[in-house]
């Protein structure tokens, strides 16, 4: 059976990599504000996302056949991280691209 959120996920998480690998070309990668900002959002996602997800009282569930079955801290599926990076990341590349042609015009 396919984990559709696992597939999910991951391919967005991809697309966002490659997105700025061969299109945008911002440099976001190399910017240590843009690791320290990840690990800001990691910090507020890990508490609120375990409390959503915990399995002894989940506020969202997920369809077994929809997930790996990986949780780590506090019962959060591992794909909640991949679709985090590719969410976060894909607005501030967009931003980052928009910034850079509003400065060119």
């Amino acid at each position: 059976m396919v984990e559709e959120y696992l597939v999910a996920a991951s391919a967005a998480a991809v697309v966002v990599v490659l997105l700025e690998l061969c299109v945008l070309r911002t440099g976001l990668f190399r910017r240590p504000a843009y690791w320290i900002t990840m690990v800001i959002v990691l910090g507020f996602q890990v508490p609120v996302d375990g409390w959503l997800t915990k399995l002894d009282a989940p506020v969202v569930l997920y369809a077994d056949w929809a997930i790996s079955g990986v949780r780590a801290p506090w019962d959060i599926p591992v794909e909640d991280f991949l679709y985090g990076f590719a969410m976060i990341t894909a607005v501030l590349l967009l931003w980052e691209r928009g910034r850079t042609a509003r400065e060119q015009a």
